[in-house]
């Protein structure tokens, strides 16, 4: 009896796994990706060109708001009432970037004190002039410019201490490189909650002159 029970269990949990796994294959190919050329590698980082992209980008004192306050807006909470494609990376990070007034990745910025600073990147297909202006007021399009920009890698869940132990890393890497640090690094994150931990790409990354 036991045998037999601990057969079904096992099962279970193996179909559970494989599903799992599964669904972190598929969200990981079926998410657009903001496009980027990739300039080299090594010296402790990748060196990317970014060419123009546009955000739509919220700040709250808690993460989960603000990734809410987004969701909503790619969810038709705009002036157009249109859906938009989520697109990976979600960034994170402290402080704003800058804002174009009515017009239209997670990207998070650099863990520390203050405010969360959060922002989806739109699908390439959206210009500064096309994308559905934001209807809650705490939510705002953001344009960046082409830029080169410095990144590093890693997996797995992304902790305070794990984000700024690689952004420590990054930050020396590119200094011992010459290159001139712009602006405050961001935290990078590519997959949805679901994804399996050890699935999950993550990334610290920062502006590079």
């Amino acid at each position: 009896m036991r045998s037999r029970l601990a057969t079904v269990v096992a099962a279970t949990a193996g179909t559970f796994l494989v599903g799992w796994i599964g669904w972190g294959v598929y969200s990981a190919r079926t998410t657009e990706r903001v496009p980027y050329d990739v300039l080299e590698s090594g010296d402790g980082f990748e060196l990317r060109r970014y060419p123009e992209t546009v955000l739509v980008e919220t700040t709250d004192d808690d993460g989960t708001d603000a990734f809410r306050r987004l969701f909503r807006y790619i969810d038709g909470e705009n002036a157009a009432s249109d859906e938009v494609a989520m697109t990976a990376p979600v960034r994170t990070g402290r402080g704003e970037g800058e804002s174009v007034a009515m017009t239209a990745p997670v990207r998070t910025a650099d863990r520390g004190d203050g405010p969360v600073t959060m922002a989806f990147y739109l699908p390439p297909s959206y210009s500064k002039t096309s994308a559905p202006v934001p209807t809650d007021p705490d939510v705002r399009l953001v344009v960046e410019p082409p830029r080169t920009v410095a990144v590093r890698r890693f997996s797995w869940l992304a902790t305070d201490r794990r984000v700024e132990a690689r952004r420590r890393v990054l930050v020396a890497a590119v200094a011992e490189r010459g290159l001139e640090v712009r602006g405050e690094p961001a935290l990078l994150q590519y997959n949805d909650p679901w994804t399996p931990p050890f699935m999950r790409r993550n990334e610290v990354a920062v502006t590079v002159g």
